[in-house]
């Protein structure tokens, strides 16, 4: 599907439809800058504002914006990367980015990144993973990670006036919680996205690069921590141990109004109030709490950075687009239009008036991403990480279900 948000001037219409908006009667060449934008990132409102903006500010500029898909959307931008001259500008998703590097189609954005974008304060979630061999390839676009979302009379009622300030406390008032037909939280047992934020808040990683050669590490002392608190956490609802949060959704287990605590991000507050209107002002949020007071948990950062390929037909034009959309006017715009958090720490003051996206902003500090492997996409599509957790929260021996998926891993990242 291709949304054209500013379509070329009705006045002109015969002269276009020859020229392809191309050469201008008394002007010169319009420059049309292709955009591969995903389905739901940005609101058709926030497009059609930025187009105006842009192209009424560029003149001879026209942006030429075309929505895709995330399912198949891989093999799609591989073709156009590698092709005769796909797109100028490209959204993906930031763990993807390392993907598509591999191919060596990718523009260096190293130089912009510097000079023109402040790299120094991206968000370390968004910025690592679109950074390959020290090189930047993957311009951060908008961030989204988990935070806990509650239910305020259930706290209430439990006599918790206030959120958890360290993991331990957590566990506390959790269990606390876990009273009178309620459960102190709704945790699917293969939510791994959250358990690699316990790992990495134990000093642990998914997986190690030593010399070029990835070795899976779910089996060190730091990752084996992690897993322990998830488990000791999960125990404390019954979340199924062989499912992830999307089975059931675990929005509507929390509608029901018997959950007190769920970990996602701001997407789930929609959902939420769409089967039970009721919870409206019963919503709190705060950070996923860490090892110490006043540091959150780390937490996984989902979200997209926007690539050029080597190929762009208009890539000095593409540059300015991307400036654009990364730069504070219109990261400002699409964090308050969509709930996200923006790229830079520095702006996180832009949604501060947003309750639930300010405390995933303020935790988004503490972000990070998945490992930067090109064949990481592979790990997550037969993910062994699901069957590890569950086999652990079942009672098998963590060390050994661990070693098992930790040499899975390493095959994958070998391939």
């Amino acid at each position: 599907m291709k949304n054209r948000y500013l379509a070329c001037p009705l006045a002109a219409a015969t002269a276009l439809a020859l020229a392809g908006c191309g050469m201008l009667p008394g002007g010169g060449q319009t420059k049309t800058v292709n955009i591969w934008l995903m389905r739901d990132s940005a609101s058709e409102d926030f497009l059609t504002r930025f187009t105006e903006a842009y192209e009424e500010e560029h003149d001879g500029v026209e942006l030429n914006i075309t929505i895709q898909d995330w399912t198949g959307i891989g093999k799609k931008v591989t073709e156009a990367i590698t092709g005769s001259g796909g797109p100028d500008v490209i959204e993906v998703g930031n763990t993807q980015v390392a993907q598509y590097a591999d191919t060596d189609k990718l523009y260096d954005l190293t130089l912009e990144s510097v000079r023109d974008l402040g790299s120094e304060d991206w968000l370390p979630g968004l910025a690592q993973p679109g950074s390959i061999g020290g090189s930047q390839y993957g311009i951060p676009w908008y961030a989204a990670n988990r935070i806990v979302i509650y239910n305020k009379d259930l706290f209430r009622d439990a006599g918790i006036d206030k959120p958890p300030a360290t993991r331990a406390e957590w566990l506390a008032d959790t269990e606390k919680l876990n009273r009178g037909g309620s459960q102190g939280i709704y945790l699917a047992g293969q939510d791994w996205y959250t358990l690699s934020g316990f790992i990495w808040d134990e000093g642990g990683e998914l997986a190690v690069d030593k010399g070029g050669e990835w070795t899976g590490t779910l089996g060190s002392p730091a990752a084996l921590r992690g897993m322990k608190f998830y488990k000791d956490l999960q125990s404390l609802g019954t979340g199924p141990k062989n499912a992830d949060e999307q089975n059931p959704p675990q929005a509507d287990v929390f509608a029901k109004g018997d959950v007190a605590q769920i970990i996602a991000t701001t997407s789930a507050v929609a959902p939420i109030l769409k089967a039970n209107p009721g919870l409206k002002d019963k919503l709190g949020y705060f950070a996923i709490p860490g090892k110490k007071a006043g540091q959150p948990c780390a937490v996984f950062t989902g979200g997209s950075d926007l690539i050029i390929p080597e190929n762009a037909p208009e890539r000095g034009a593409a540059l300015e687009v991307v400036k654009a959309l990364a730069g504070e006017k219109w990261q400002t715009e699409l964090a308050r239009t969509m709930g996200y958090v923006p790229n830079k720490k520095s702006l996180a003051s832009a949604v501060s008036g947003q309750e639930a996206t300010a405390v995933m902003a303020a935790a988004a500090v503490r972000g990070r991403a998945t490992p930067n492997s090109p064949q990481w996409a592979n790990v997550e599509a037969d993910n062994p990480i699901k069957p590890f957790m569950t086999a652990v929260l079942q009672g098998e021996d963590p060390a050994e279900a661990a070693e098992k998926a930790s040499a899975e891993i390493t095959d994958t990242l070998a391939e």
